[in-house]
């Protein structure tokens, strides 16, 4: 399960930075300016914050499987139209359609996890299906440099429209809910059901309205944190390449060799952070909720490395700064999810999830905005020292409102108690996610999807 999702997030993310590695080319044949862009990006970053808690409410609606399949084949056909672009307006347009597809693609990969998890190890699995959004991020420069170079611009948005459109088909094939799956015994069914919180174990628990979560304490604590965070990841995935072009002067194969590496890092940042939860649970004696809230803060406090971004002469030891960037945001962002999955049912994590993706976004979309402006009057180096400290004080929000609801940690301690060899798996990178830790491992195509 967790290799599907993480492909499709993967995809997911090469579609929206299909943009940002293109951009020097596209703004050089179409004649569009730095502001253009920064409207551009907005487009996208306002109509995918917009869509969230729909897609989020519709997936909740109609499940994970069918939901999921519906957006990705959506974003595949948006991201290709984008090479009939002839301007910037219309360049915007269809970015704004993808927004508006893209929105499905965290809610769905959260939602598929809090089916499919024990809380105490639903850290882990978040952390390797979040690696999609940066192994995305990570695949795009080469791939698009790559087509470019021996195709034009257009076909880079065509390439990436085609492997969402087979992943799509690969969705609809081998996903199944652990209820329905095949190749689980009714002893792993019951090792996903005992460790989950008692809005996930008792079908009748009662779906709220998003007005009731949009007004919950819990909410806010998770969506303010989106708020002052999201504009770092964002950012990084629209501006790195144009940063390294126009303030470090490398051409485009420079950018090619080098936009990846914080991507990397942030994959880094996925997966240890998924781990490091799970790790402070057991070894520093902390409740399920503190645990995540510790590598909230470890994340937030990595940030200052980009803050600094600005002190350093040379181009290299600014990627190098950038890495840590990517790694910070990313170790922060799946510690949210997380939290987020701890705080609301079954049948309102997607709803949550895509309404606090809203929230981020839109706080994105407006710091994009005023990026686009000051970049030109300030430099990038101040603009980083800002995004540093939005994600110092998201730490602190998350520590001062997150609640831990009830049975959080009985739900930990009974699972514990019934499989006391999970804590070790949960927190051993050895372990492989995708399944329950005592689970057999089957054979054939729909083992590596469950």
């Amino acid at each position: 399960m967790v290799s599907l999702v993480t492909a499709g997030l993967i995809v997911n993310y090469l579609a929206r930075n299909t943009l940002s590695v293109a951009a020097p080319t596209l703004m050089s044949e179409l004649g569009i300016t730095t502001e253009q862009y920064a409207h551009i990006v907005v487009a996208w970053q306002v109509c995918y914050a917009l869509m969230q808690p729909i897609a989020g409410y519709i997936i909740d609606t109609i499940g994970t499987k069918l939901g999921f399949a519906i957006f990705a084949l959506a974003w595949s056909l948006a991201c290709a139209a984008a090479a009939m672009s002839t301007g910037w307006a219309s360049l915007a347009a269809f970015r704004g359609l993808l927004g508006m597809t893209e929105a499905a693609g965290i809610p769905a990969g959260v939602k598929a996890t809090t089916e499919w998890f024990p809380a105490r190890e639903r850290s882990v699995a978040i952390g390797w299906f979040n690696i999609g959004s940066s192994i995305g991020a990570l695949l795009a420069p080469p791939l698009v440099v790559w087509a470019i170079l021996n195709g034009g611009w257009k076909w880079a948005f065509l390439t990436v429209g085609v492997l969402g459109l087979i992943w799509t088909l690969l969705w609809m094939l081998f996903y199944k809910h652990p209820a329905k799956h095949p190749q689980l015994s009714d002893q792993e069914r019951e090792h996903i059901v005992s460790g989950q919180e008692a809005q996930y174990r008792d079908p009748t628990v009662r779906k709220r309205r998003w007005t009731e979560i949009i007004v919950s304490r819990n909410f806010w604590a998770i969506g303010l944190p989106r708020i002052l965070s999201e504009p770092a990841w964002q950012t990084f995935n629209a501006w790195i390449p144009l940063y390294m072009m126009t303030e470090r002067h490398m051409n485009l194969k420079e950018v090619a060799l080098f936009a990846w590496l914080p991507f990397l890092a942030a994959d880094i940042g996925c997966v240890l952070g998924g781990y490091l939860s799970p790790w402070c649970h057991r070894h520093l004696k902390v409740s399920l909720m503190t645990s995540r809230k510790i590598v909230v803060a470890f994340g937030a406090l990595c940030m200052i490395g980009p803050a600094c971004v600005g002190l350093v002469a040379s181009p290299y030891a600014a990627i190098a700064l950038l890495c840590v960037g990517g790694f910070a945001h990313q170790t922060l962002s799946g510690a949210i999810y997380s939290v987020t999955s701890d705080l609301f049912g079954k049948h309102e994590v997607a709803t949550a999830t895509g309404m606090g993706g809203m929230m981020g976004y839109l706080g994105a979309a407006a710091f994009t905005a005023v990026f686009g402006v000051l970049v030109t009057q300030v430099g990038y180096a101040p603009l980083f020292v800002v995004l540093a400290v939005f994600d110092l004080i998201a730490a602190v929000v998350v520590w001062a409102l997150a609640r831990a609801p009830q049975g959080l940690d009985a739900a930990a301690a009974s699972h514990d108690a019934a499989a006391p060899h999970a804590g070790s798996d949960a927190s051993s990178p050895t372990s492989a996610p995708a399944a329950p830790p005592h689970a057999p491992r089957a054979s054939g195509p729909s083992a590596a999807t469950s």
